[in-house]
């Protein structure tokens, strides 16, 4: 899991960047780097360690720019050292990006590339995606058509954001499976690209999602979304109905703090317009539960991870003491391997603060193979486990920063 962030706009991208990772620093913390263009040149600084690491490289050696790109790392392939953070050049220095997942066949394309003359600077499976889309680049003649190529051949759930100095006005970002978000943000002649909304939050609550093999391609102006097979997507921007001063500490020490104090606030704004005291009523129109249903749901099957999963169990006694409905819980990264038996009208409900675990949305697809209504229980408006879902409630409880979950986990 890593943070990713980039901007296009008027002003300087370098502070926008830093504190876009800041916000995503929860993602990882090995190592970060940012990379601006500037008078056809790729301006990269990248250290080990934090962010505040990267901050203090930056006063020191400052950089300058109007687009660029920001990375912070939760290693995979490679120590978590300066050589290995991102941002990834490729070997003319014509292509620069960031990346989030694991390229699964990354040893086999490293290798065909060495053959071919190719030399690697870094441990990582990244900059094997830099060498291929700028090897394409000079074959086909444009950034977009180049990431698109190269993403052809690359395997397993990734998301990358590219710059090239050959195309300096766009920033071009894609998205195979389920290795996290990508959000990208629309300003006024400006706009944004991150892994996790928080980035991006002080700057705009007008976003989209880019979905399973599509990718974007981000100018000063807007976005154009394609399929990874060249087909235009029409999109319609979502207003996130998060408060920005919900995603800064304020008077707390850490997000943790300020998160175990804003449960009480959470609750309430989740249960608020829902649930009807005075007549015994809860209105869930999201979930799109038809009476009919209702009365022929034989089974709910919970799936979750970490934090999530243990609201499950919560969840549990809970439907099954007042539903009288037979509830089995399972850890997501464990559904798909344990072939469970689903019949018809039965209902998988996943739980993800984020809306974009990753072993959560395969035991959705896995749901959805057998044949099960797919609901979800999310904080995140617009996600992927949203999007994809039957039916949904949404937490409603704002930006949930500290790792360790709070008021996400009370919220289900």
């Amino acid at each position: 899991m890593c943070g990713i962030v980039g901007y296009i706009g008027p002003r300087d991208a370098t502070p926008i960047l830093l504190n876009g990772l800041k916000r995503l620093e929860y993602r990882g913390y090995d190592s970060a780097g940012v990379a601006v263009l500037k008078d056809g040149r790729i301006e990269i600084r990248r250290d080990a360690g934090k962010i505040s690491r990267l901050e203090v490289l930056v006063a020191q050696n400052p950089l300058q720019g109007t687009i660029g790109i920001g990375h912070t790392r939760w290693a995979t392939h490679g120590e978590p050292n300066q050589h290995n953070a991102h941002p990834h050049t490729g070997p003319a220095q014509e292509v620069v990006l960031v990346h989030n997942g694991i390229v699964e066949n990354f040893l086999t394309l490293r290798e065909e590339l060495t053959a071919e003359g190719a030399a690697f600077r870094s441990d990582t499976d990244t900059e094997v995606i830099a060498h291929l889309i700028e090897r394409l680049l000079s074959v086909e003649g444009g950034l977009v058509e180049a990431v698109r190529r190269a993403l052809q051949h690359v395997e397993g759930s990734n998301a990358v954001v590219v710059m090239s100095t050959r195309e300096p006005d766009k920033i071009v970002a894609a998205r195979l499976g389920n290795a996290g978000g990508v959000v990208i943000g629309f300003g006024e002649d400006e706009m944004f690209v991150a892994s996790d909304l928080p980035a991006i939050l002080e700057h705009t609550r007008r976003v989209i999602f880019l979905e399973h093999r599509q990718m974007a391609v981000i100018t000063r102006e807007g976005v154009e979304v394609f399929t990874l097979d060249g087909e235009p997507v029409e999109v319609q921007p979502t207003t996130v109905p998060w408060d920005p001063v919900a995603a800064e500490k304020g008077e707390y020490r850490h997000f943790m703090q300020k998160e175990i104090h804003e449960q009480v606030r959470g609750l309430t704004d989740t249960i608020a317009g829902r649930v009807d005291f005075r007549e015994g009523r809860i209105h869930l129109p999201d979930l799109h539960l038809t009476p009919e249903f209702a009365r022929r749901l034989r089974k709910i099957f919970i799936t979750a991870c970490g934090t999530a999963y243990h609201a499950g169990l919560v969840g549990k006694t809970l439907i099954e003491r007042i539903a009288r409905v037979p509830v089995e819980v399972m850890v997501a990264s464990e559904f798909r391997y344990a072939d469970p038996i689903i019949e018809p009208d039965s209902v998988v409900l996943a739980i993800s603060q984020s809306g974009e675990t990753a072993d959560t949305l395969a035991a959705m697809e896995e749901g959805r193979r057998k044949g099960a209504t797919l609901w979800s229980i999310v904080n995140v408006i617009g996600s992927q486990a949203m999007r994809i879902a039957d039916g949904y409630i949404s937490m409603q409880v704002g930006p949930e920063i500290g790792v360790a979950s709070t008021k996400a986990y009370t919220a289900p």
